[in-house]
């Protein structure tokens, strides 16, 4: 199959923001969870300290923390790092939420839906068939890859499962990058499966 391949094309899972966690409130007992624009909560007790993720339930606006360091020593951080707890850094709030340690130390999971995108090339129609597709995830976003492959490329999911071939099953949720190739559409194709 690889030496018909015409043309070899970059897909990009991006997150568009923070998923919300769902995890149980203890006041009115809601599933859902937000970490809002992200904060982080420090305290120091000596020379020990501890940081928490501070998240917000979507239905009663209480307050959660989520243990992120407890009763650690000053000495043990790295000095970048704790000036990113103290300044709630973007990217430092967002390693740790996507943390799988975490999730499982708080038992929440995370819901991804409306917080991804993805990002395929604009030159579908003008590309020779086959054609190779590398799919990248920039963040673990768990996506069935028969759903995204639709999405991205405009297919009906029948059109996916008769012109799709890939390694991994189409079904089965992945959050791992993967290679799939896109055959020819064949006379029960109609034009509204090709994206345009």
């Amino acid at each position: 199959m690889s030496s018909l391949l015409n043309t070899v094309l970059p897909c990009y899972v991006r997150r568009t923001r923070l998923p919300l966690l769902s995890l149980r409130c203890v006041d009115c007992r809601s599933e859902t969870a937000t970490t809002g624009q992200g904060r982080f909560r420090v305290n120091a007790n000596g020379k020990l300290l501890d940081v928490w993720l501070l998240v917000r339930c979507v239905s009663c606006g209480r307050t959660h923390k989520l243990t992120v360091h407890e009763r650690a020593p000053v000495k043990s951080f790295d000095p970048t790092q704790l000036d990113g707890y103290h300044s709630s850094d973007p990217d430092l709030v967002a390693s740790t939420l996507l943390d799988p340690r975490l999730a499982r130390r708080h038992h929440f999971a995370l819901n991804w839906e409306g917080c991804w995108r993805l990002d395929t090339p604009s030159v579908w129609v003008d590309e020779p068939w086959p054609v190779q597709v590398v799919v990248h995830f920039e963040d673990p976003v768990p996506l069935r890859p028969e759903r995204l492959v639709a999405r991205g490329l405009g297919l009906s999911r029948n059109a996916v499962l008769r012109r799709v071939k890939s390694e991994i099953p189409l079904r089965r949720p992945t959050s791992s990058g993967f290679t799939f190739t896109v055959l020819p559409g064949d006379s029960r194709s109609t034009t509204s499966e090709i994206p345009g």
